[in-house]
């Protein structure tokens, strides 16, 4: 088994912490569990606390740019003081819930380019607080959360990318400092009418409230405004719901209400769309070469229904600036002494 030394800011010689996932994923409102596993360094210590917290990237706006960044969002006790003798090997059970709102990272367990997701681990011994284990972890969609997607590229839609945007959807209640975007190309016969389709889901233990927003940059998207398209399902109707037929429906009356502000052509479906078919993997690595911020479209006062954007509960605080990305998720074995067997 293999353990990360804590030389960074427990010092030389102390303990070992390795984190072991039963599983690599689950759904939102699921339950990852697991165990940290520690072993005692050169001398005994007194462990203040051991927590983890579920760790993802996500885009900020700043006056006219975003900007990526990095930071926990959910976070949970393992244990709270304890002695860890010289070379004692311990494990410490854990259980974490997922919220209902934890974006999604994976699509047919193939990665939804665009999204990072990870379970940090952080012991804390004589007010040094060590942050050094980071494990990958998969969200899958809930039933009715796939439902919808599959729907969604049996109508012609092509998967675009993904991402976190900090801030909140204007009229929706939200426990989480952000919502997801996964973006879309629309059918060919949508060509020169609209550029893209966004689509957010903003899950709570008995609906997803569901938001389309067509080419933000139009305009029609700002604060108050519910033409771009909000719906709400059950998550009891996975499975006893057309939803090619539904998700059709969504799309034509938001072009509808776009044609009746806008004038000229809002598409229509008189052709109707492409049965391409959802192709096990289309979310992830196969084929679509796109993937991280949509950029250039955003402003200052619009975007997804009326961000509101400013700081959200002071968690901005605990997000980490974008050169520390890859830092964060691939590893810094080289400022935390590396990898030793134990």
């Amino acid at each position: 088994m293999v353990f990360k030394k804590m030389l960074g800011a427990l010092g030389i010689g102390g303990p070992s912490v390795d984190t072991v996932l039963s599983a690599p994923g689950a759904q939102p409102g699921g339950v990852l569990t697991g165990q940290v596993n520690l072993v005692g360094g050169n001398s005994d210590v007194e462990i203040e606390h051991v927590s983890l917290s579920l760790v993802t990237r996500m885009e900020i706006e700043s006056g006219d740019s975003d900007h990526s960044a990095v930071g926990e969002f959910h976070k949970v006790a393992v244990s709270g003081p304890m002695r860890l003798a010289e070379g004692q090997q311990t494990s410490l059970p854990f259980q974490i819930v997922l919220p209902w709102e934890t974006p999604i990272t994976a699509v047919y367990n193939q990665p939804l380019r665009g999204m990072v997701m990870g379970v940090r681990t952080e012991v804390s011994i004589a007010r040094a607080v060590d942050k050094g284990d980071l494990d990958p972890i998969q969200v899958h969609p809930l039933p009715v959360q796939q439902r919808i997607l599959d729907a969604f590229t049996q109508l012609g839609f092509v998967f675009k990318s993904a991402d976190l945007e900090y801030g909140q959807v204007y009229g929706v209640h939200q426990t989480l400092p952000f919502y997801q975007e996964i973006e879309f190309f629309p059918p060919q016969q949508f060509a020169g009418t609209i550029n893209e389709v966004e689509l957010t889901l903003v899950t709570n233990p008995q609906t997803v409230q569901v938001i389309l927003e067509f080419d933000k940059r139009g305009g029609l998207f700002r604060s108050g405004q519910d033409s771009f398209g909000r719906y709400t399902v059950a998550h009891a109707d996975a499975d006893t719901t057309d939803w090619v037929r539904v998700v059709e429906g969504w799309v034509q009356q938001a072009l509808t209400q776009r044609q009746s502000m806008f004038g000229g052509h809002g598409g229509g479906f008189g052709g109707g769309f492409g049965q391409g078919g959802f192709q096990q993997g289309g979310f992830g690595q196969g084929g679509y070469g796109h993937s991280g911020h949509h950029g250039g479209h955003r402003s200052g006062g619009s975007g997804m229904a009326g961000m509101a954007m400013g700081a959200v509960g002071g968690l901005a605080a605990g997000y980490v600036a974008s050169e520390m990305l890859e830092e964060v998720f691939e590893g810094d074995e080289g400022d935390e002494g590396g990898d030793e067997e134990a």
